[in-house]
């Protein structure tokens, strides 16, 4: 089995919430009134211009430039602009027109001409500071952050203990992934302005960023303590909240960003992430696509919504992972899912050209390598399967989903030495249902008397297959205790090396543990040690005979046949197929075919009847036991990789399993027989999803071999 991974970055979240300073400082702090009229300066300042080059067109000039800052700070942004350049047509150095000109350019969204103006300034005073300050701010907006970073270092060399400045050389420092560096300046900016809730909040996102989670939120709570309708503080706890797993408080915190901010999509998005990490999918979606209507360009909610999407609508993600794709092509994260959902879908192909574009922006993503390295598996490519796995594990070492897809290839290969030890990374991964019980884990070694408790895992197959090492555990001197689905319960108490079982719910006094997938490890088994002796196990005899009577009734050839597994298991699309199939085999003469199946799949019964007669037994059988009685009875089972394959092989029945082309570990490769159940061929599909030719070579040797032999029965009493 192959686990695909969405690494914690496929939830795309606009964390670094942080806020520049305001570009207009020291100029105009002083100016108390706004007032004059802007016709009057203007004729003035021409006037000057042509017949007053002396200190009257000083004098204009100055009172022109008080007159534009009232307007400036007054928003009459074009009133200002228009007076800053009368000023420099006056007095084309003037660096405070020059300085503010460029403010403005800021404030409307041209900071490319703002770079323009404010550099003409410093150039001409180089001496100051708000301008280098407000020059980084510009080359921030630009994405110019080396520039930006050496900018308010200027500013800083010229005005020490200049606390705006500090501010945004931390948020520069920050966009250029430096959170160590920031947190150290944005902590010198907190303490020169304690009582400024921006830098509280933005020395939080540093400490975040930092991987700082506990003091990253006191800083966005004394945030909130100054200001406590900080939309973006309430956002960005809640965005810490949610790393720190605090789910119900992170989603009151983006509510109470919202209440205070209706319009804030990246609010509305990240409360989604939350919601569906609690398990709150409807209300995720809704937040996503509120996100969305606020803010239909933005690729990251349409990421997220694929992601839910994916578990309903397949069809339906992959708009979306493409949508998301259209306005940000170069998001790596979003041609991850996008690979995913085309692997679900079955285009394998345009699925690995997805990750191959996911790591060539970006070579160290750990889950894509992962996610490849499951395409290269389904296409049969073990060896570079392998490689991509553990190119995750290298790039990850604590990736549990990467670690088990190694440890699952080494097993396939029959290289069980390497195999298990990585298979055990199983109980770390985010799906698994393993119990955390106190008791230790059991190592292998003797049990002198002790009790050890041995349980099922995964499907009932699992259990079926592994519950053979039951003996073996027994003779290390202990007393084996099995927990195991109700379905089992009965034909396991014939199961030997097993002294009392009891339902997997239940609970009784244990000493050690050790799941059933396990014990191969723990015992060191190799390929050539597998426990292979069938049966290990048994049918009721009175059940069995009951079944002798009822099957003797059919003069035929009897074959059970399964073709459906559990739908709830992740690779039930590969190994099922529909019943239709079995259709070549019921035309064979003297051939009559049973239906073992239950639950689903047993609804095509009905429209195959139309076609072919299958014989319903399934709706007959209560559980395993009973199951085993008609196996005893019936001629060959032919079965889809399910239970019903491990409960024939285990009794030692004749079986035929149909395998698709990138079977499970179990089987290894290149087999038509399993190294576990001597009774057990093996059919593979030749090709991905080619189950036609898989009946076809089925029905030509159940024709040969029911033309030149009489069928020994494997019917058997227990």
């Amino acid at each position: 089995m192959s686990w695909l991974a969405i690494d914690s970055e496929a939830w795309s979240a606009r964390e670094q919430e942080t806020e520049e300073g305001v570009m207009l400082e020291e100029v105009g702090r002083r100016i108390d009134e706004v007032g004059t009229i802007l016709e009057k300066i203007v004729s003035k300042l021409q006037k000057s211009r042509t017949h007053s080059p002396g200190k009257t067109a000083m004098n204009t000039v100055s009172e022109a430039l008080d007159i534009a800052v009232r307007y400036h700070q007054a928003g009459n942004l074009q009133q200002a602009e228009q007076l800053y350049h009368q000023i420099l047509q006056v007095e084309p150095q003037h660096v405070n027109a020059l300085h503010l000109l460029g403010v403005i350019a800021h404030h409307v969204g041209r900071s490319d001409r703002a770079v323009d103006y404010i550099s003409q300034a410093v150039r001409l005073a180089p001496n100051f500071a708000e301008a280098y300050n407000n020059l980084g701010i510009a080359l921030a907006a630009l994405g110019k952050l080396e520039a930006a970073v050496a900018s308010y270092q200027q500013a800083l060399r010229l005005k020490p203990d200049y606390a705006e400045a500090l501010n945004n050389l931390g948020n520069a420092l920050l966009g250029k992934g430096e959170p160590d560096d920031a947190v150290a300046i944005l902590q010198r900016a907190v303490r020169l302005m304690p009582q400024h809730a921006a830098t509280h909040n933005n020395l939080g996102v540093a400490l975040r960023e930092q991987g700082n989670l506990p003091e990253a939120v006191v800083s966005f709570q004394q945030a909130l303590r100054l200001k406590p309708d900080f939309a973006q503080a309430h956002y960005n706890l809640g965005v810490t909240l949610t790393k720190q797993g605090k789910l119900a408080e992170a989603v009151a915190s983006f509510q109470q960003a919202l209440r205070r901010e209706p319009a804030y999509a990246e609010a509305h998005n990240n409360l989604g992430v939350a919601l569906k990490e609690q398990g709150r999918l409807t209300e995720a979606v809704a937040s996503w696509q509120e996100a969305l209507r606020l803010k239909p360009d933005y690729a990251d909610a349409h990421n997220n919504l694929g992601v839910a999407l994916k578990q309903g609508d397949l069809a339906k993600a992959v708009v979306s992972f493409q949508q998301a794709l259209r306005l940000k092509p170069d998001f790596a994260q979003a041609h991850n899912n996008l690979g995913i959902a085309l692997k679900e879908q079955g285009k394998l192909t345009e699925a690995v050209a997805s990750w191959h574009e996911a790591l060539r922006l970006k070579p160290d993503y750990a889950a894509a390598h992962n996610n490849l390295g499951t395409a290269f598996t389904e296409q049969g490519e073990l060896e570079a399967a392998l490689a991509s796995y553990q190119r995750a594990v290298c790039l990850k070492p604590d990736y549990a989903e990467a670690h088990l897809n190694v440890g699952t290839a080494w097993l396939l290969m029959g290289d069980f030495e390497r195999g298990w030890p990585e298979y055990e990374w199983r109980g770390k991964c985010e799906d698994s249902d393993l119990p955390n019980f106190p008791q230790p884990l059991w190592d292998g070694s003797s049990l002198e008397g002790r009790t050890i408790l041995l349980y099922a895992e995964q499907g009932l197959g699992d259990t079926l297959q592994f519950i053979r090492f039951a003996p073996l555990v027994k003779e290390r001197g202990g007393n084996v205790l099995v927990a195991c689905p109700q379905s089992l319960v009965r034909l396991l108490t014939r199961c030997s090396g097993i002294d009392r079982l009891i339902v997997e719910s239940s609970s009784a006094p244990f000493d050690v543990h050790a799941p059933l997938l396990s014990i191969p490890g723990i015992l060191g088994t190799t390929l050539a040690t597998i426990p292979a002796s069938v049966p290990y196990l048994y049918a009721d005899p009175e059940r069995t005979e009951h079944w002798r009577g009822e099957l003797g009734k059919f003069p035929t050839f009897k074959i059970g046949i399964a073709w459906q597994g559990n739908p709830l298991n992740k690779n039930d699309r590969k190994r099922s197929f529909p019943l239709t199939l079995f259709a070549p085999l019921a035309g064979i003469e003297g051939v009559q075919l049973f239906s073992l199946q239950k639950g689903a799949g047993t609804e095509q019964l009905d429209a195959a009847a139309s076609r072919f007669p299958v014989t319903d037994l399934g709706s007959k059988l209560d559980d395993f036991l009973e199951t085993a009685a008609v196996v005893q009875n019936l001629d060959l089972i032919i079965t889809a990789d399910t239970a019903l394959g491990h409960l024939a092989g285990a009794l030692g029945a004749r079986v035929w399993v149909t395998l698709s082309f990138a079977a499970d570990w179990r089987w290894f490769r290149n087999r038509d027989d399993s190294p576990w159940y001597p009774t057990m061929r093996l059919f593979r599909q030749p090709q991905r999803g080619n189950w036609e030719e898989v009946f076809a070579r089925i029905a030509e040797e159940l024709t040969k071999w029911r033309a030149n032999s009489s069928p020994t029965r494997t019917s058997r009493s227990a």
